[in-house]
């Protein structure tokens, strides 16, 4: 078991010194992807409008065509059951994102958490350690936890 968890971030994660750039950045979708699976599933359920949410997000975020969505939700899922811990994904964003894309992430995760109405304390406790683990400032965890539930009060803005 512990040696298929660990094939699987080998192949589909792990980015070391000598990984290219064009490596780095084809693994962020599915390390933002399964970050985002770790906040679909704190809460109790996982509820159809926060799964076409986390879709959504990707499809804007990473351009993604739907063959490419298909594969990084799957790989995602697997391996959001499969992490140990948040590090494997976080590793890779704070290698690669830049403190204003870590800021849209963790905005991006309340897009997530809000889709469906709710927000769950455990939703809430998941974001909070994300975004700690990814540097990200608690003024800017608290400003887009703001501006997402803003918007969600008033879509029309």
């Amino acid at each position: 078991m512990i040696s298929s968890i660990r094939r699987f971030f080998e192949k589909n994660l792990q980015i070391d010194a000598s990984s290219s750039p064009q490596a780095r950045e084809a693994r962020l979708p599915l390390a933002s992807a399964a970050l985002m699976f770790e906040v679909l599933k704190s809460d109790t359920s996982i509820d159809r409008r926060e799964l076409d949410a986390l879709m959504q997000v990707l499809q804007e975020r990473f351009k993604l065509d739907d063959n490419r969505l298909e594969e990084i939700m799957t790989l995602a899922e697997e391996a959001s059951h499969q992490a140990t811990s948040l590090y494997e994904f976080t590793s890779l964003i704070n290698a690669s994102y830049g403190y204003e894309e870590r800021v849209q992430l963790i905005e991006n995760l309340w897009q997530i958490a809000f889709a469906d109405a709710h927000i769950d304390r455990h939703e809430d406790h998941i974001i909070r350690r994300i975004a700690d683990l990814v540097h990200v400032r608690h003024s800017d965890f608290i400003r887009t936890k703001l501006a997402v539930k803003a918007t969600r009060a008033n879509p029309d803005q």
